[in-house]
């Protein structure tokens, strides 16, 4: 059995601390891969996608196990991206608000020895608050969640604008489902615990 390194295909802060978590090591590599989504892809074939790219687009020096994710917010059946602004970002809470809104985020683990790449899907329901126009904006000048998807984090406040939260992994929110991650790397032979 090879010794694997362990590579994160992500240059996020937010997905970095999440798997600090497992307490193992690893590295993180910046990945090479166009995330435009195709036309009439599902939110669920685009997360499928951009993982497996992700973490098959790292340049890697030796034997490796490389993590991607990605995640996609959909409201009313459309994928809604990360805001990058003020305005959006309020627009954005505005549609959510009152709402259960679905989270698919994707997961894949490239083996650079076999070129196997097993890739999961776990979805997470957010069920948001009513929020007035001043709570909204309150939220999104005090946090600026601009390149969170969504508009808001849910690790910070973004967690007030909640009524409750429908899902298997509260990592999965944040961007990186860990309960899968730990079931990927035992089926490599690298258990966690």
């Amino acid at each position: 059995m090879p010794n694997y390194q362990l590579v994160l295909a992500s240059t996020s802060p937010y997905r970095q601390q999440l798997l600090n978590k497992l307490a193992i090591s690893f590295e993180t590599a910046s990945p090479d891969f166009d995330e435009t989504p195709l036309d009439d892809e599902t939110p669920i074939e685009l997360v499928k996608r951009l993982a497996i790219g992700k973490a098959t687009s790292c340049s890697v020096s030796q034997p490796s196990l490389v993590i991607g994710s990605d995640q996609v917010c959909v409201i009313n059946g459309q994928i809604i991206g990360k805001p990058l602004n003020r305005a959006t970002a309020i627009e954005q809470l505005s549609a959510q608000s009152g709402q259960s809104i679905q989270f698919f985020t994707g997961l894949a683990l490239h083996n650079t020895i076999s070129q196997e790449t097993h890739v999961r899907v776990d979805t997470f329901t957010v069920h948001f608050r009513q929020l007035s126009q001043t709570q909204i904006e309150h939220y999104v000048d005090k946090e600026q969640p601009f390149y969170c998807a969504g508009s808001f984090k849910s690790e910070g406040l973004g967690i007030a604008l909640f009524e409750r939260l429908e899902g298997k992994d509260p990592n999965t929110l944040v961007g990186l489902p860990l309960i899968d991650l730990v079931d990927m790397l035992a089926e490599q032979g690298v258990p966690v615990l």
